[in-house]
């Protein structure tokens, strides 16, 4: 009886240091969050889970802006790319029940298709990334053009299966969006059923997840959050987009929840077995799966390495990520109704959960420079601005600034732009980009002289830059 109540004693000891550690971790990630959202660099809902055990679900930030509803963790948002592991998913569903070969080929199940491409490409392929077909949302006009119009699977096909590969199948990776519409069209096909009832059927009932879809946009959706696009310090609505566009690739809203409940299902055989689990968590080619990235990452903690699988969504005005450390059993979900959840804030998160240190997030220099301009004048801004880079609250980074650069250019405000891309040289002397950038502000601006001297800088600092080298030969001729 005595080591009995020894044995319980420790448990419970055990069980309180946990506790413990847990709430402090908690709070440490609720208050850099929370820090996040100040500085204007996280806005949505989050969650993270310690050993399969939540302990931390909160909302930071607004889910409209224009009735200030703040985001909670049954908010719902637009997942982008996170979606194409729910496809995944559903495709090895059919493969063990023998409805779809792995190695079958696109032609094997849309008579549509072109068979010169289609008589080559494997399901395999199609749900690695190394079919070689074109990515159809690489095409900036696609978007501009067929954003509000509803398209069919085969509809959505013809903008991309007519195009020629952009390499052999198997020979390469190239992330393409194109291949999960493929495999969209390939579940209705050998269902005869349309995605969304697949996916509800399949996955979304068996697992309880209520709070998660298909996105349409007529339909009153209760606690879904608007999307906004964020200039420097202002926000702006998100433009529409017709989700039958990215389908199969990208259209499932979902909550932190919901997500976490898809996540922890994963670990086990509810929607297919642990050998076809194995086969979607095993990399293929740079460090993809199916409908999911795998990578070993070392946390200098005694072991070797740490497994993360994980993908990222960015969709008009949303932007998401989903990781789990598949030994701890840890889960990171971060969804966003503005910017992404950058990798600084990934980083972060995680490394408070491991006990390892973290830097604090840093306010946006390229936002306060945005604003200073706007307030003061470009003049009065410039030369205060250079002292800001000693200032260790804000994070100078070469890309926003140019950033800034473009987005003055693109507003008529030539003078300012060039003042904003020489700063940036200022900043980042050893940058190629820099230079092309300040180029181009002066061939715009009429400066010949100027826009070929920082273009032949730009090139000698890298070489292959082929834009540098084609706008030369332009300059020179004239």
């Amino acid at each position: 009886m005595k080591k009995y109540f020894r044995v319980l004693a420790l448990f419970l000891f055990t069980a309180l240091i946990f506790n413990t550690n847990a709430q402090d971790k908690s709070q440490k990630i609720d208050e850099y969050l929370e820090k996040c959202y100040e500085y204007g660099i996280f806005n949505g809902s989050a969650l993270v889970s310690e050993r399969g055990n939540i302990i931390l679900k909160k909302g930071y930030g607004y889910a409209n802006f224009e009735w200030n509803i703040a985001n909670e963790p049954d908010t719902k948002f637009r997942l982008g790319s996170i979606t194409k592991q729910f496809t995944a998913m559903l495709i090895m569903q059919l493969a063990e029940k023998g409805l779809v070969k792995l190695d079958g080929k696109i032609s094997d199940y849309l008579s549509y298709y072109p068979k010169e491409t289609g008589e080559k490409i494997t399901v395999h392929q199609l749900l690695t990334h190394t079919s070689g077909i074109f990515n159809y949302t690489n095409d900036p006009m696609f978007f501009r053009k067929e954003r509000f119009f509803p398209l069919k699977p085969e509809e959505l096909t013809k903008f991309f299966s007519g195009k020629e590969l952009d390499f052999e199948p198997g020979s390469n990776w190239n992330y393409s969006n194109s291949g999960y519409i493929v495999l969209g069209a390939i579940i209705e096909q050998v269902t005869g059923k349309p995605y969304e009832r697949v996916l509800q059927e399949n996955i979304l009932t068996p697992l309880g997840m209520n709070n998660t879809g298909f996105d349409h946009w007529e339909i009153i959706l209760p606690k879904r959050a608007s999307g906004y696009n964020k200039v420097f310090d202002t926000f702006q609505n998100a433009e529409y987009l017709d989700m039958s566009l990215p389908y199969a690739a990208g259209s499932l809203y979902s909550t932190v929840e919901d997500l976490f409940t898809w996540g922890e299902a994963l670990y086990t055989d509810k929607l297919v077995s642990f050998e076809s689990l194995k086969k979607m968590m095993t990399p293929v080619m740079n460090n993809y799966g199916y409908g999911l990235g795998i990578r070993k990452m070392s946390m200098n903690d005694g072991r070797d390495s740490i497994t993360i699988v994980s993908h990222t969504g960015g969709i008009n005005g949303f932007n998401t990520y989903m990781g789990r450390c598949i030994e701890d059993k840890n889960t990171i979900i971060l969804l966003s109704n503005t910017i992404p959840a950058s990798e600084v804030v990934v980083r972060a998160v995680r490394n408070i959960l491991y006990d390892k240190p973290y830097d604090e997030p840093k306010r946006s220099a390229a936002a306060m420079l945005y604003r200073a301009i706007e307030d003061k004048g470009i003049d009065r801004t410039a030369e205060d601005f250079k002292k800001i880079k000693e200032r260790k609250e804000y994070d100078v980074n070469e890309a926003e600034i140019n950033q800034l650069g473009y987005t003055l250019m693109a507003s008529g405000k030539l003078n300012e732009a060039i003042e904003v891309f020489k700063l940036n040289v200022e900043l980042f002397p050893d940058s190629w980009n820099v230079y092309d950038s300040l180029g181009e502000g002066y061939m715009n601006n009429g400066d010949n002289k100027l826009a070929l001297e920082n273009y032949r800088k730009s090139v000698e600092k890298n070489p292959n830059n082929e834009n540098g080298k084609k706008v030369i030969k332009e300059l020179e001729g004239k």
